[in-house]
């Protein structure tokens, strides 16, 4: 269900050595992903993108929920203009001159900040000609200002020179190969993003390094992901993404030309120790929004409005401790959830999902729990699913993040027989759905809007039978009666208007009200139930 391989290589001139990056791209652990069959941009059928606009819900009756606040940042059709005139010390670069911003980059030292001009830019026609930054360096768009790749280059800003920024440019065009990406290519660490617009390029838009900011950009119609948020070396610490607007992207359909991948979405992070994501409409992606996949730690994602998203609207993947807040989430998942439903696959896929992740005390955070409150859930396929793929551990096959281990056991051969089937291994070899603390929020559901009858308005909390490998200490029902009953995963203080039903312990048991809250799950205390939708 993942990809067999995860490195690719790529040249990157004036470079002489050949590169080697780990995609960041994994399967869902539970299924393959499928084709939604439609561009990005199409995610809910009869769903605009305008639908934004108003004020989101304030949740009523909830015990303590301040409510989601978040409001659309809609920066690609309204982007902030750059200065009208060179600032002082700056070195102007004319558009009409092929090639020019890489020359003065190269024959200038660091800090020096480079003024484009109004017009087209573009570089030499070579696939790797690209800007190799210097430290410090400062690019700024002037009004109408565009870095155009005309599908010849692969590459716009490279190197490994920290603390570079860019603003008020438009980068388009260019053709970064998959799992690659176009602005900051080599990861490094310390840039800024901001006010930029970076669209119709292949592979991601931008690439992420320590330290890094991406603000009040717009992100759009990229071929894989708006940002790949994945560095070399897992060491990606302190990201903020902020105010943006990110949308359409994966026009390449990747999940279709590689089923399984796992390597799509608005951003997909990888093994980023430190996030805060707040701010962003995350929109009309093919495919999930934000994906945070594999060895995450200390999320903070709150007062985002995440709409119509083919797919999830988020995804917690074998990741730890991450407050989501204050979110709007709403006609998420209509594509992938009724293309799921249309083929008779009853596995409650959900604009939030939660996989093999967890809060874990050991490792530091600003939390140590998964937080999920004060969110409005409007009219999406189904709600929130805590999920554990009871096969998936370090050193199982199953574990499609290959070559991984859980952030508490380094050595991935340790997790093997004998020690495994003892403790501690036996815990600290799973990813696991732990400690998932959802309260304060308002799950709104009518059928008609989302156009279904069955299977759109559920919750879950389960794992399917361990069935492998052979020397597996998780087989039959351990994984989900641990993840059901005993891993502190806790609904309560909610709101519910619509049909909403849930799942237990396993696929097959479904539940009305009245049993969730009953024994033995004692789900949803303090939470109240309305049969139809509407605030």
């Amino acid at each position: 269900m993942g990809i067999r391989g995860r490195y690719g290589a790529w040249a990157v001139a004036p470079l002489t050595a050949v590169l080697l990056v780990a995609t960041g791209c994994t399967g869902t652990p539970d299924a393959p992903a499928r084709s939604t069959g439609g561009a990005g941009g199409s995610g809910a059928s009869g769903a605009s993108s305008s639908s934004g606009a108003s004020a989101s819900p304030r949740v009523s009756g909830a015990s303590d929920a301040p409510g989601a606040r978040s409001a659309p940042a809609r920066v690609c059709d309204r982007p902030s203009a750059g200065p009208a005139k060179a600032p002082a010390g700056a070195v102007t670069v004319d558009p009409a001159v092929v090639g020019d911003l890489a020359t003065k980059t190269e024959n200038s030292p660091p800090h020096t900040t480079f003024w484009l001009r109004p017009g087209r830019h573009t570089l030499e026609p070579d696939p790797y000609a690209q800007v190799m930054a210097k430290k410090g360096n400062r690019y700024l768009g002037a009004p109408g200002a565009v870095l155009d790749g005309r599908r010849i280059n692969q590459y716009a800003f490279s190197g490994t020179a920290p603390d570079v920024t860019i603003r008020h440019l438009t980068v388009e065009g260019f053709i970064a190969p998959h799992d690659e990406g176009v602005v900051n290519h080599d990861m490094a660490d310390g840039w800024v993003i901001e006010h930029a617009t970076v669209q119709d390029n292949s592979g991601a838009g931008l690439m992420a390094g320590a330290r890094q900011r991406v603000r009040a950009s717009c992100l759009r119609n990229n071929g894989q992901y708006g940002m790949n948020a994945y560095k070399t070396g897992d060491s990606i610490r302190g990201l903020v993404v902020e105010g943006n607007e990110i949308t359409g992207n994966n026009t390449d359909d990747w999940e279709r030309r590689r089923p399984g991948c796992g390597c799509t979405g608005g951003i997909k992070f990888w093994a980023v120790d430190g996030a805060d994501v707040r701010g962003n409409w995350v929109h009309h992606n093919r495919g999930t929004g934000l994906w945070a996949d594999n060895n995450n730690n200390d999320f903070r994602i709150e007062d985002n409005l995440l709409e119509s998203n083919d797919g999830a609207a988020l995804m917690y993947e074998t990741s730890y401790n991450a407050v989501i807040r204050n979110n709007t989430v709403r006609r998420n998942n209509w594509v992938e959830g009724r293309a799921y439903a249309k083929d008779g696959d009853d596995f409650p896929y959900a604009p939030v999902y939660v996989s093999e992740a967890g809060g874990e005390p050991r490792i530091p955070a600003r939390t140590d729990r998964i937080e999920i409150h004060g969110n409005v859930l409007e009219d999406n396929w189904n709600g929130i699913t805590l999920w554990e793929n009871a096969d998936r551990f370090c050193n199982s096959p199953a574990n499609t993040s290959t070559g991984y281990c859980t952030l508490l056991v380094k050595d991935t051969g340790r997790c093997a027989r004998p020690a495994i089937a003892t403790e501690p291994l036996y815990g600290d070899c799973r990813w696991k759905t732990q400690r998932v603390d959802i309260h304060g929020n308002l799950f709104v559901l009518d059928p008609s809007v989302v156009g279904c009858t069955t299977e759109c308005g559920r919750m879950a909390v389960f794992a399917d039978e361990g069935t492998s490998p052979d020397w597996s200490p998780y087989k039959g029902g351990r994984v989900a009666e641990a993840i059901t009953h005993r891993q502190q995963n806790r609904w309560h203080g909610n709101v519910y208007r619509g049909p909403w039903s849930f799942v237990a312990g396993d696929r097959s048991r479904t539940l009305d009200s009245r049993q969730w809250q009953g024994t033995p799950y004692r789900q949803d205390t303090g939470s109240s139930f309305g049969p139809r939708a509407g605030g």
